[in-house]
C-alpha cells in the first residue's frame, strides 16, 4: 500500500499524546496506591496535559491534509454503527476534551473527594476525570487499530497484534517522554516513568517482532489464476493491459524499491527500539533526562519510518492483476 504522510503523522503523534495523558493519569494513580510518599505539583499535570493536547492537536490538524474536501470531514462520523474510522473521529476529540478537563481541573485546585474506598483510599475529581481519559485513550487506540485489522482482505494488517502494536507504540513513546519531562520538573516519578518507558518499549518491540515474523510466514489466498478467474497452471502476466497510470497503481503499490523495504526494517527496529532502549537505560542509571530526551526523538523519528513500513509491507490483493512489471 501507498503510505500517505499525513496518517502517518495522525498516528504517530495521537498515539505519544495518548501516551503520555496514560502516563499523567498511571503516575497520579501510583500516588494514589501509596507507592511514594510525595505528592505531585498540580503544575506536573497541568502542563503535562497541555503537552499532550498539543500532541493530539498537531496530529489531528495533520490528517485534513489527506482530505480531498475537509470541510466535510465532520461528515466521517455519521457512520459509528459500522465503521472504526467514524468511532475513531468521535473518540479523538473525546479524548482531547477529557485532557482539557483533566488539566483544568487541576490547575483550579478542584479536588472534591467523590467516594472513600474500604482501604481508605479517596477517588477525587482529577482521578475520576484521568480514569474516564484513561479509558477513552485506550478506546482510541482500539479504534484507531481496528481500522486496520478489520480489513481482513490485507493479511498483513488482519490480525490483532495491529492493535496491540498501535497501543504498545503509542503509549512507549508516550511514557518516554514523560520521563524526560518528568526529570526537567525533578518529579518524584522519575522512576516509575523511566520503568514504564522501559517495559513499553521492550515489550512494542516484541510485539513488532511477532508481527514481523508473522508477516513473513503469510501465505497468499488469492493467485493471478483465482484473479481474473482463468484455471490454467502455467499462467503468467506479460502486461497490466494498460500504458498509462491508474489509481491502482498509485494507491495500492508503495513507492520505493524491493530492495529498500528490509533497509528500512532494519532501520527502524533499531531508531524506534534498540537505541532508545540503551539510551534509556544510562539514562536512568545517571539520572540523567537529557538520555530520556535523546531517546524520544529517536524513537519518534523510528516510529513514522515503522508507520512508513506498516503500509508498505501491506499487500493488497489486486496487486496480483495490477502488476509493476510488464
Amino acid at each position: 500500500m501507498r503510505p500517505a504522510f499525513s496518517v502517518i503523522f495522525l498516528t504517530t503523534l495521537t498515539g505519544a499524546g495518548q501516551g503520555l495523558f496514560l502516563a499523567l493519569v498511571a503516575g497520579q494513580f501510583y500516588w494514589v496506591i501509596g507507592a511514594t510518599p510525595v505528592l505531585e505539583a498540580a503544575n506536573f499535570y497541568v502542563l503535562g496535559s497541555l503537552l499532550a493536547f498539543c500532541f493530539l492537536g498537531i496530529g489531528l490538524l495533520s490528517s485534513f491534509f489527506h482530505l480531498a474536501h475537509p470541510e466535510r470531514a465532520w461528515r466521517s462520523a455519521a457512520a459509528w454503527r459500522t465503521s472504526w474510522l467514524s468511532r475513531e473521529v468521535i473518540a479523538l476529540p473525546l479524548v482531547m476534551g477529557l485532557l482539557l478537563a483533566y488539566g483544568g481541573v487541576h490547575w483550579l485546585g478542584w479536588r472534591p473527594v467523590l467516594m472513600t474506598f474500604g482501604n481508605m483510599k479517596d477517588l477525587d475529581l482529577p482521578m475520576a476525570v484521568g480514569y474516564l481519559g484513561a479509558g477513552a485513550a485506550i478506546l482510541l487506540f482500539v479504534c484507531t487499530g481496528m481500522i486496520y485489522a478489520c480489513m481482513k482482505f490485507i493479511q498483513e494488517w488482519a490480525s490483532p497484534l495491529t492493535v496491540l502494536n498501535f497501543t504498545l507504540m503509542g503509549s512507549a513513546s508516550g511514557f518516554v517522554f514523560v520521563t524526560a519531562y518528568a526529570g526537567v520538573m525533578a518529579s518524584p516519578l522519575w522512576d516509575f516513568y523511566a520503568a514504564g518507558a522501559l517495559i513499553l518499549t521492550v515489550s512494542a518491540l516484541l510485539g513488532r517482532l511477532a508481527s514481523l515474523l508473522r508477516n513473513r510466514i503469510l501465505k497468499p489466498k488469492s493467485s493471478l489464476q483465482s484473479a481474473i478467474g482463468v484455471r490454467h497452471r502455467n499462467l503468467r502476466q506479460i502486461s497490466r493491459g494498460f500504458t498509462a497510470g491508474s489509481f491502482n497503481l498509485k494507491e495500492f503499490f508503495h513507492p520505493g524499491s524491493p530492495g529498500l523495504l528490509p533497509f528500512l526494517t532494519g532501520f527502524y527496529l533499531i531508531a524506534a527500539f534498540a537505541a532508545p532502549i540503551l539510551l534509556m537505560a544510562i539514562g536512568w542509571r545517571y539520572q540523567s533526562a537529557i538520555f530520556f530526551a535523546l531517546a524520544f526523538v529517536i524513537q519518534y523519528a523510528g516510529l513514522i519510518v515503522e508507520r512508513w513500513m506498516f503500509f508498505a509491507e501491506a499487500r493488497h490483493p489486486q496487486n496480483l492483476y495490477y502488476q509493476k512489471a510488464a
